[in-house]
């Protein structure tokens, strides 16, 4: 049974995510730019956190990977690299919890 205030899109995270957050990006950064920079370890996709009011990007985003192999081998291949002129910090991001909505 669900309850309409929960996020009607949840699946079931029992299996851990292969996702990881990419910081310092530069503001110019989209979502293709993101994920071609990634395009070595095979992500299958990327997004950048934008402002909700502004729209404009935050500096950072993430990346989703298929296995866990994948999202390790982007995590040591790409943290400090360069990405448009700057070091980018490369982390396994924490699992989403479930939001609540009113």
């Amino acid at each position: 049974m669900s309850a309409p205030w929960w996020d009607s899109d949840w699946k079931d995270r029992s299996s851990p995510e292969n996702r990881v957050h990419v910081g310092n990006l530069p503001w110019g950064t989209d979502e293709r730019s993101l994920k071609d920079a990634f395009a070595n370890y095979g992500p299958r996709s990327a997004e950048i956190v934008t402002d909700r009011e502004t729209g404009r990007a935050r500096g950072f985003g993430f990346v989703n990977f298929e296995d866990n192999k994948s999202m390790n081998d982007a995590i040591q291949g790409m943290n400090g690299q360069e990405v448009g002129g700057r070091n980018i910090t490369v982390d396994k991001a924490n699992d989403r919890p479930r939001r609540w909505r009113a």
